[in-house]
């Protein structure tokens, strides 16, 4: 094999291994601008003032088991796991969320690679929601705290 069809070999296999590898998502950012990050013991501390906790996983998630008190609004997305995902291509009913706008509200999913509390949460500040709380750690931190589930 001359130099010329090694090279093209080569670059081959590597194209074949990169389009076989897995797919991994993105995790979700750290921040969320004009959102307020919060952990379990925050999200708790909110429950019991009255906030509304939505859980955005599909229903089945929500039935298996789910924060004591949250609401399920299903966050369906079709758009791309980024923060410049187009919310034009999912679905969330913003009509299921507290008439007042000024009202505090979490969104949680299953943290990690789940973008759908941060997108949820992006959409509802810019349907004009003011206390959007971001609950990144979601399921798996609530669970890890030992706080109570239904």
């Amino acid at each position: 094999m001359n130099k010329r069809n090694s090279i093209k070999f080569l670059s081959a296999i590597g194209l074949c291994m990169a389009l076989s590898a897995p797919v991994f998502a993105a995790e979700t950012p750290t921040t969320l601008k004009g959102a307020t990050l919060v952990s379990a013991a925050e999200v708790s501390k909110l429950l019991s003032s009255g906030a509304a906790v939505i859980d955005t996983r599909v229903a089945a998630e929500f039935a298996e088991k789910t924060i004591k008190g949250a609401k399920n609004v299903t966050y369906k997305e079709k758009s791309t796991k980024d923060i410049n995902f187009d919310a034009a291509q999912d679905q969330f009913d913003l009509s299921k969320l507290p008439a007042d706008k000024a009202a505090p509200v979490v969104f949680f999913c299953n943290a990690g690679e789940c973008w759908k509390s941060y997108k949820a949460s992006v959409v509802a500040m810019k349907a004009g929601f003011t206390k959007v709380n971001w609950f990144r750690g979601g399921m798996p931190e609530w669970q890890k705290a030992g706080l109570p589930t239904q």
